[in-house]
């Protein structure tokens, strides 16, 4: 790709405000210049960094990256407004949200574990859903990793730099493995490709999805989907199909839906990436940890009191997607096992449509930004680190039976142990 390839014309933008939130760590700087270098001053979207920071360090980001881009590099101040043409960086010591189109920061809490680049990651996934934009860049460790599932839950778009073109690879793999990322291509390139969403029609406008008006069309993909994998995806949300085929569409670079059918049709593994996309399921350790404690009190404390020894306790995790909210329940019942120095026979039945995620819900091992939502007590417990990444023990996982299993089409069924 040349300059001359990358100078575009922008349009005055009449849409929503796109904000891309750009994670980096070790190495993110020359990555960022490479970014920079390559992204006009006048594309209309606003970049907000979120750099590994020590609390007393003195950043020179803003004066080092603007010298790559004419852009105004600004240090985000609490309650700013978030503005086009404009790049932000998070100051040292502080975390960063975006809420009704203003940044507010936060002190970190010393000595907890930090990952500000999840923290705001996932404030940008409510503010903005389905125009959500993030980047994973150079770093050490997996923050941003719980950021991506964010973003992709509310139909975001996400960019990870090639880990061969990073410096340091560990937060570009650890979002890859997530199996979210929508591209992996180096710093220039992710410029051009956030500049083609920014121009896309559909996509500069908070519209009704475009595919709806196109019946035939329609028909045509769900016939495609359900040869490729078996789904009839016609009883499934119709908002959520849509917006997950035109996010398609701009990924393919495909101009018309007509377009788009014709590439799934004549590539599988297109048309497997739209259903993997279809049946996203992101999810996390104690999910509103509150009702989670309210469960754990009432239900499974009762459950636990009211059997014995010789009798089964069943339970039914169902669209349980990568595990976690299985894992989970299997922890809580635990608890109260041995909080009451009871023993019972629990077995946890969870199921998903998703094969690839019944998948890896079955090796339950887990990037280490969990400690987000597991406490220490509960990591220590029932958990083994390993490097990164932590692995639910034997204990926990000979709870669990993970089966692949269609609500809307197959009667309950158990399959292989986990």
């Amino acid at each position: 790709m040349t300059d001359d390839e990358m100078t575009v014309t922008v349009k005055e933008n009449s849409g929503p405000l796109l904000i891309v939130g750009m994670g980096a760590s070790a190495g993110g700087l020359e990555a960022l210049q490479q970014f920079f270098a390559r992204m006009p001053d006048n594309s209309n979207l606003a970049f907000v960094v979120i750099q590994h920071l020590s609390p007393d360090y003195k950043s020179l980001m803003a004066e080092i990256l603007g010298k790559h881009t004419g852009m105004k590099v600004v240090q985000a101040e609490n309650d700013m407004p978030v503005q086009p043409n404009v790049v932000f960086l998070i100051p040292p010591g502080k975390n960063m949200t975006v809420k009704n189109g203003r940044l507010l920061l936060a002190e970190q809490v010393h000595g907890a574990v930090n990952h500000p680049i999840d923290v705001f990651f996932s404030s940008l996934a409510a503010e903005k859903r389905e125009l959500a934009l993030a980047v994973v860049f150079s770093g050490t460790g997996s923050d941003g990793t719980g950021g991506v599932k964010a973003i992709k839950e509310h139909g975001g778009l996400v960019f990870v730099q090639d880990p061969g073109s990073a410096r340091f690879d560990g937060m570009p793999k650890s979002a890859i493995g997530t199996g979210l990322a929508d591209f992996v291509l180096p710093p220039s390139e992710i410029a051009a490709e956030l500049l083609n969403f920014s121009h896309y029609p559909v996509m500069a406008e908070a519209s009704e999805p475009f595919l709806s008006e196109d019946e035939d069309i329609l028909a045509r993909i769900y016939m495609i989907l359900k040869r490729v994998s078996g789904i009839d995806f016609t009883h499934y949300k119709r908002n959520t199909v849509l917006r997950r085929i035109e996010r398609r569409m701009v990924v393919t670079h495909s101009a018309t839906p007509a377009d788009f059918a014709r590439l799934i049709e004549e590539n599988s593994a297109e048309a497997s990436q739209l259903v993997k996309d279809i049946l996203i399921g992101v999810t996390r350790f104690f999910r509103d940890a509150e009702f989670f404690e309210k469960l754990k009190a009432t239900a499974v404390a009762a459950i636990v009191e009211q059997s014995d020894e010789n009798t089964p306790v069943r339970v039914w995790s169902a669209g349980c997607s990568t595990g976690e909210e299985a894992y989970s329940l299997a922890m809580l019942f635990r608890e109260v096992l041995e909080e009451r120095h009871l023993r019972r026979d629990v077995k946890i039945f969870a199921t998903d449509v998703d094969t690839r995620a019944i998948e890896q819900a079955g090796k339950g091992v887990f990037p280490e930004s969990i400690a987000e939502d597991v406490s220490p007590e509960r990591l220590a417990r029932f958990f083994v680190r390993h490097n990164d990444q932590y692995q639910v023990n034997k204990d926990i996982r000979k709870m669990i039976i993970f089966a692949p299993h269609n609500m809307l089409s197959d009667p309950p069924s158990a399959g292989s142990r986990s």
